[in-house]
């Protein structure tokens, strides 16, 4: 069985599922008995999309010291938005007056999140992840969807290679919130860059192609997918405030609804095709249903809404403890019965 693990996008709300994953790591380390079990050690592939491929790289970055084992445990890597949530999202009086009237492409100025990013991943590059994974951006030159892939970052050296913090940066772009990112290969080449959630919020179904490309018999039936949200929204917004309201200043209000429809889309579509092959458990989907206890935007970085996404994850975590504890139990079940033999010799990385 192939294990998946898939992080949604959603900006400071990447507080809940960084939840999940210090339960997680943290049940696995009781169970089996080791201090050292991280969550890198259960799964096969990575998908992560905006916050969910921050997520992604701090679970898989490398320590220096020890490059065989993570650098960042599961509350290390939730950490990062706890302490420097509200740095990242924070403008000037003058910024935040100036982009409320549309003269300014973005929100927040980038300066804050590549410096936080540089303290956390230095040097680190894409290849050196400890496990095969996916990153979404999308290139808005070529007019393409970019996947940032380990395995390529591997195989195809230095064109296909990147700084782990420029990774992040790109796959985090979201618009109107920060510029596009221009970031460049090892090799020189330029990449103009936003944000995956602008096509695949949910990296799930990106993930499962890409597990199935990668090994030569491999059907669905053999993978399973744990989906992490970060909430599905439920906010109503008002016809005549849109009717009335020039494009640039609902422009955070359209995005919200584009990644809200299209990671409910790709969550629908992927119950129903394991429904199909009748592996309805085999696909895993875990988010609050309910944000109504939050500010749900994805800016929404105060302490007082990074306290209440503590406690809606908390939340989130209790209400999903039977279901927590099957997984750690299967999850430790497959490692034991894992083989060392490396499959991803088979992963195509043809664009």
């Amino acid at each position: 069985m192939k294990k998946i693990l898939s992080i949604d996008g959603g900006g400071i709300r990447g507080i809940i599922p960084g939840m999940l994953l210090v339960a997680l790591e943290r049940r696995l380390k009781r169970e089996t008995k080791n201090d050292e079990a991280a969550i890198v050690d259960y799964f096969d592939f990575f998908a992560g999309t905006s916050t969910g491929g921050i997520l992604t790289c701090l679970l898989l970055c490398p320590d220096e010291q020890h490059p065989d084992r993570p650098k960042f445990s599961a509350k290390e890597a939730l950490d990062l938005y706890i302490s420097h949530g509200s740095s990242i999202f924070k403008a000037g009086f003058f910024r935040r007056l100036i982009a409320k009237f549309g003269l300014l492409s973005e929100r927040y100025p980038s300066a804050t999140l590549e410096h936080i990013l540089d303290v956390y991943f230095g040097g680190t590059k894409l290849s050196q992840l400890l496990k095969p994974c996916i990153i979404t951006a999308y290139n808005i030159e070529l007019r393409k969807t970019h996947f940032f892939r380990q395995q390529a970052a591997i195989t195809r050296g230095e064109t296909r290679d990147f700084l782990l913090r420029d990774v992040c940066r790109a796959t985090s772009a979201a618009p109107t919130y920060f510029s596009v990112a221009e970031i460049y290969s090892l090799a020189g080449t330029r990449y103009p860059l936003l944000d995956g959630g602008v096509f695949a919020p949910n990296p799930s179904m990106s993930a499962l192609v890409e597990v199935t490309k990668a090994f030569n018999q491999t059907k669905i039936n053999d993978i399973s997918i744990l989906s992490l949200g970060t909430g599905r929204s439920r906010k109503a917004y008002d016809y005549e405030h849109f009717k009335k309201s020039r494009a640039i200043t609902i422009g955070p209000a359209l995005i919200d609804i584009m990644m809200s429809g299209a990671a409910e889309s790709s969550d629908f579509f992927l119950q129903e095709l394991y429904k199909s092959v009748e592996r309805g458990s085999q696909y895993v989907r875990i988010e609050p249903r309910n944000l109504h206890s939050i500010n749900e935007a994805l800016d929404a970085a105060s302490q007082e809404n990074i306290e209440r996404l503590v406690a809606l994850g908390d939340r989130m975590v209790s209400d999903n403890d039977a279901l927590i504890s099957q997984l750690v139990t299967w999850l430790i079940s497959e490692k034991e019965k894992a083989t060392p033999k490396n499959p991803w010799r088979f992963l195509s990385t043809k664009d």
